[in-house]
Formats: C-alpha cells, sequence, structure tokens
C-alpha cells in the first residue's frame, strides 16, 4: 500500500499562507482518497479537507472552508493543502491521510497516515 510523508508546516504569522505537500510512494496514489487533518494540543484530530480520487471531488471543514483549498497531482503522487488567511486557532499538527473509500470526513475511515508536520500561526 502507498506511504505518505508530509511537509511544509512552520511559523507564520496571522493572515499568512502556507502549502502543505503529501509525497506519496510505493503503491498506486490515484487509487485513493486523500485528506488532511489536524490536531491542537489538547484536542481530536479533526477533518480538514478531503479530495477524491481523480480531484474532482473535495470536500472542507466549516472551519477552513473559503481559506483553504486542496489539490493533488496523481501524475506526481503529491497531494497539496494550500492554506490562507491563516488564523491563531489555525496551529496544529497537520497529517496528511489516505483511504480507500469515495469519501469519508471520519478519522477511522482512514487507514494511511502521514507523520505529521508542525503548522503555527502567530498572533
Amino acid at each position: 500500500q502507498v506511504q505518505l510523508v508530509d511537509s511544509g508546516g512552520g511559523l507564520v504569522q496571522t493572515g499568512g499562507s502556507l502549502r502543505l505537500s503529501c509525497a506519496a510512494s510505493g503503491g498506486t496514489f490515484s487509487r485513493y482518497l486523500l485528506a488532511w487533518f489536524r490536531q491542537a494540543p489538547g484536542k481530536e484530530r479533526e477533518f480538514v479537507a478531503a479530495i477524491n480520487w481523480s480531484g474532482t471531488n473535495t470536500n472542507y471543514a466549516d472551519s477552513v472552508q473559503g481559506r483553504f483549498a486542496i489539490s493533488r497531482d496523481n501524475a506526481k503522487s503529491t497531494g497539496l493543502l494550500q492554506m490562507t488567511s491563516l488564523k491563531p486557532e489555525d496551529t496544529a499538527i497537520y497529517y496528511c491521510a489516505a483511504s480507500i473509500r469515495p469519501m469519508a470526513w471520519v478519522r477511522q475511515d482512514y487507514g494511511i497516515w502521514g507523520q505529521g508536520t508542525q503548522v503555527t500561526v502567530s498572533s
């Protein structure tokens, strides 16, 4: 099955932007639903965004709708999360994840995870 490595996190000021990357290897990336989750200190891991295998269907958490954009390049086995207008409450470890389901929002539906990348938004 595919393995995921996520990267691109960092420290940014309120209102700034970051782009996270998720590099896949060892499997057929285009078979998988791809998503981003995040986990802030002391909180549960929560859904951020998902994109289906072909890139034709996307879903976002209400908290990031209109600010974040998920995309994928199956030829490069890469997923991206473009984050704009960042807020301090976006501070978290961000994880990319893959699932064989056509679309899913629940953590338990994802069986493949990246190692996480830290995003910190200063006020």
